[in-house]
């Protein structure tokens, strides 16, 4: 994949009769009233929104690495700081790209951009530039916040039964998938159309798996135990969010012991184990590989949202309370009902 490279922005120009030039760039700390033309060139636009989008672009698809929050003007009334369109963008390593306006409107802005860096949610607010902000422009403005980020990537180590599965389903989960495996065979199965397939074995994951980033997740899935541990203490030293293998828990208690042999033969440190999962998935009862599927990838999506699995329904409660409404109806029908019918309309 070539590197991003940020293009040159462009500047966008005026449309209708009297489209003389390109509009010009605003500053922070200038004001538009929407109704008096700037000069020259009329109104004006945030300094390079294209560059904004570029390097939104670049970290949806995975070419830049990181995360973002970009917020975007979608509204706006009177005199205000910026136009409809204008962007900022704030990176996971605090970079600011662009500009909502400046101001308390902007510091207001960075707020709403932190919060939806770290819950992933985006959030729409609104200003009044007065009464909100104190600031002396008398218009409003709404800004939308979305959380920029490439689609999370699973590395799965082992194209079998359940890591061709497991692949499937994150790709239909909108998830980038790399499969590593040394069987041509198994990685020509349809079930891994547009995966990344790495031919190699599980003692090559180093040269194969070199491009690996903390936000990754990897899953262990090889055909033998001996591959799967090979693999695993491989990959105990890699920064990585999510580490997973498969097995029964006695074939984990093993592995780790061996391992922890291993490393205190040779001097080498035990890694943090926060990360990693064996054996991996939910306990959902499942025992076929797209089970087993299904369990991994609840597994992942809960880890990834920080949220704790639970069920979603409220069926019980829903009956209930339109039950109790429904008799709570009932009763005042019959006490209306009893009072039409009293010969004195007495409604005591």
């Amino acid at each position: 994949m070539e590197p991003w490279t940020p293009r040159k922005a462009t500047v966008p120009r005026r449309a209708g009769p009297g489209a003389a030039g390109p509009y010009r760039l605003l500053s922070s700390s200038q004001h538009v009233d929407p109704d008096t033309p700037s000069s020259p060139g009329g109104p004006a636009v945030s300094a390079d929104p294209a560059t904004v989008l570029d390097r939104a672009a670049a970290m949806a698809t995975g070419r830049l690495a990181g995360r973002a929050a970009m917020a975007t003007v979608v509204g706006r009334t009177g005199s205000a700081p910026q136009i409809v369109g204008a962007r900022l963008l704030l990176d996971d390593r605090g970079r600011i790209f662009g500009t909502v306006g400046g101001g308390a409107l902007e510091a207001r802005t960075l707020e709403v951009c932190r919060r939806v860096l770290s819950s992933r949610v985006p959030e729409r607010i609104s200003f009044h530039l007065v009464r909100d902000l104190g600031m002396c422009c008398g218009g409003t403005m709404d800004v939308f916040v979305e959380p920029v980020e490439a689609a999370p990537r699973l590395c799965v180590i082992g194209a079998g039964h359940v890591g061709r599965a497991v692949a499937k389903m994150a790709r239909v989960a909108g998830w980038q998938v790399i499969v590593v495996d040394d069987r041509e065979t198994e990685l020509a199965s349809p079930d891994l159309t547009g995966c990344d397939l790495r031919p190699a074995d599980a003692d090559e994951l180093a040269t194969v798996l070199s491009d690996l980033r903390p936000e990754d997740h990897v899953l262990v899935v090889t055909r033998d135990h001996a591959r799967d541990e090979r693999a695993l203490d491989d990959l105990l030293d890699r920064p990585l969010a999510y580490l997973g293998m498969i097995g029964s828990r006695r074939k984990v208690h093993r592995l780790a012991r061996r391992i922890v042999e291993r490393r205190r033969a040779l001097g080498r440190p035990i890694p943090r184990l926060d990360h990693v999962r064996a054996p991996v998935g939910l306990d959902l009862g499942g025992h076929t590989p797209g089970e087993i599927a299904v369990s991994i990838m609840a597994e992942l999506l809960a880890l990834r949202s920080g949220r704790e699995p639970r069920s979603l329904s409220c069926i019980g409660e829903a009956f209930a309370r339109a039950m109790d409404a429904t008799c709570d109806d009932a009763d005042a029908a019959g006490r209306s009902d009893a009072v039409r019918a009293s010969p004195t309309g007495d409604q005591r």
